[in-house]
């Protein structure tokens, strides 16, 4: 039977409170469990008591094979009953595929609106110099 360290849920409508119980990987979330082996409120402040561990159950369920899942592994390491491993994810923080095409085709649209506006400049520059040189020839004419 595989088993699993992780939290049921409890407490009313938008005032949670969860119980870290013991139970089988198969069970629903809030169904059946093993044995409850501690609780969180995510209500109480950070520097407040919010969670409540029984170590020595802890200690005998991760000895038989009970795996935690990620929150309930956060406070086994803060606990320091169990370590767990930093997460890295640098791809996370990236938008997704269509977003960066949108940025992609709005950045060439912006290059090629810079580019026709420096031909046109350059295209006036050259309107602007023809006919002072015209009149510079007119002059030396006369």
């Amino acid at each position: 039977m595989a088993l699993k360290i992780r939290l049921a849920r409890a407490g009313s409508k938008k005032r949670p409170y969860y119980h870290v119980v013991v139970a089988d990987v198969r069970s629903p979330r809030d169904g059946r469990f093993i044995e409850q082996i501690g609780s969180w409120n995510p209500m109480l402040p950070k520097d407040g008591e919010r969670v409540k561990l029984d170590e020595e159950r802890i200690k005998h369920w991760l000895a038989n094979g009970a795996l935690p899942t990620d929150r309930v592994a956060r406070f086994l390491d803060e606990a320091g009953l169990a370590k767990r491993d930093a997460r890295n994810n640098p791809s996370k923080a990236q938008p997704g595929k269509k977003a960066q095409e949108r940025v992609a085709a709005a950045k060439q649209a912006e290059e090629a609106a810079a580019a026709k506006a420096a031909e046109e400049a350059a295209a006036a520059a050259e309107a602007a110099a023809a006919p002072a040189e015209e009149a510079a020839s007119e002059e030396a004419a006369s």
